[in-house]
């Protein structure tokens, strides 16, 4: 039973990724820089006193880069979703993994946990023989120094998430006067501690059991996607094989390859793979491996490119073809995808009416054979100034309508709900249909309309 347990779970071996050095690496760190930046600065930002990014829940307005947003406008949420995952499958079919590599929150935050894990601890064999050791007091505070670092930062990130829920301002201030309570904190703590375990702890395990973007990519590859490769016709045999080979054969020679098989391509890996065996769906395209392979090739006096970006049909072919009918169906719908959430967002009306008829009461006979019904009528103002509104009413007869009141003034992003009457001298007779219409101040024509029903004594 014991040997069958050990066949099916294997413990996971640690991964002490050693620090690549040249372009990509230069790239990642800078995609990092400007994702993290994004991250803890936009919460801060505002726009015409507004926020420039806010979710308010309480008050059911959603300030997104000088748009508010109220619950009816949900459906833009939609279609950014839709764009979201068409522009995912597009890049995915045209570069690969490139957002696994350069912009996933799991990437970028893990690249700044192991940049601090470096700084206190050392680089890569200077961590296994940590790991190695027994705990004493150098260790301790080695390891203790490293969690303080990586606890503020994870603390930081928790709060800065929030942040996109509570104004900044506040959640901070009474974060650091330990005033911070209900479910601020909570979700401070919550997403903290999710992201001290998953840069810190889990780290590749992530992209590998967890993430479901490495199991359905290959849907969107094809033979001219970007991946990173090695050259095995160049690179093999690789140099301790040459050498295998030449002792096995007495008397001949083998050519080694450019490969000098020092494994430095295995050791920068952030998954711990080798890329020498080929694609693997655990590779998330981060060229760390290309950045070292580089390095070699420079010392030993090679070319470059030994393990590179390329695609199957360039191996094949030696070229690339971006025009191809996967490509251009992506691109076709991406685009119209694009444009269709630009015109939802062109034509979004900035006032939103709504009238429900008061049931406590059926109508009011007035002496004068008038007949009033009363409504509640709720006005949203999406817009970033306030508004004063004008309501009128009409029937299909005709008839005359009179609304009391028939202007309501309401803030910017704000609801005001008001009780208004409609009097009409000579309804017709039992229930007929009535068209409310809000006009903004200074605009031509009505802004929203809805339709409500009027009741009436019916005739005879």
């Amino acid at each position: 039973m014991t040997g069958t347990r050990d066949s099916l779970y294997v413990s996971r071996r640690k991964i002490q990724p050693r620090a690549a050095r040249g372009r990509y690496a230069r790239l990642r760190v800078l995609a990092m820089l400007v994702l993290l930046g994004l991250y803890y600065v936009l919460p801060w930002l505002s726009v015409g006193g507004e926020p420039l990014v806010l979710l308010d829940l309480p008050q059911r307005r959603f300030h997104v880069f000088g748009l508010t947003l109220m619950p009816q406008d949900l459906y833009l949420l939609t279609a950014l979703l839709v764009v979201a995952a068409f522009t995912l499958f597009l890049f995915t079919t045209l570069a690969g993994r490139l957002w696994c590599g350069y912009a996933c929150p799991q990437t970028v935050w893990t690249e700044a946990f192991m940049w601090m894990e470096r700084w206190v601890e050392g680089d890569a064999r200077a961590r296994a023989r940590l790991d190695r050791s027994r705990w004493n007091a150098g260790k301790l505070l080695r390891r203790g120094g490293k969690h303080l670092l990586w606890i503020a930062f994870a603390l930081a990130t928790g709060l800065s998430f929030v942040a996109y829920f509570v104004p900044a301002r506040e959640l901070f201030a009474a974060a650091f006067s330990l005033d911070l309570s209900g479910w601020p904190l909570f979700w401070s703590l919550f997403y903290g501690f999710a992201t001290w375990g998953n840069a810190g702890f889990l780290r590749e395990q992530v992209c590998k059991y967890m993430c479901p973007y490495a199991r359905f990519q290959s849907a969107m590859f094809d033979k001219d996607t970007l991946i990173i490769a090695y050259d095995e016709q160049r690179g093999e045999p690789r140099k301790s094989l040459a050498r295998k080979l030449a002792r096995q054969q007495e008397g001949t020679s083998a050519t080694p390859g450019d490969c000098v098989d020092c494994s430095i391509c295995v050791q920068v890996c952030p998954v711990g793979i080798d890329i020498r065996d080929g694609l693997q769906y655990e590779c998330i395209a981060c060229a760390a491996c290309v950045d070292a392979c580089n390095a070699v090739m420079d010392s030993v006096g090679k070319p470059r490119g030994l393990v590179r970006y390329t695609s199957d049909r360039h191996d094949a072919e030696g070229r690339f073809r971006i025009a191809r009918p996967r490509l251009l169906g992506y691109g076709l719908v991406w685009l119209l995808a694009v444009a269709g959430f630009g015109l939802l967002v062109l034509t979004r009306n900035p006032v939103a009416l709504d009238v429900v008829r008061d049931r406590k009461q059926l109508y009011r006979e007035h002496v004068d054979g008038s007949v009033e019904n009363v409504y509640a009528v709720k006005l949203s103002n999406k817009s970033g100034e306030p508004q004063h509104y004008r309501l009128s009413a009409e029937m299909a007869t005709g008839a005359s309508v009179q609304l009391d009141p028939a202007e309501i003034d309401v803030a910017a992003g704000a609801h005001e709900s008001v009780t208004v009457t409609a009097r009409i001298a000579e309804p017709p007779p039992g229930v007929s249909k009535i068209r409310f219409q809000v006009l903004e101040s200074g605009a031509a024509g009505h802004a929203d309309d809805h339709v409500a029903t009027f009741l009436a004594p019916a005739g005879g």
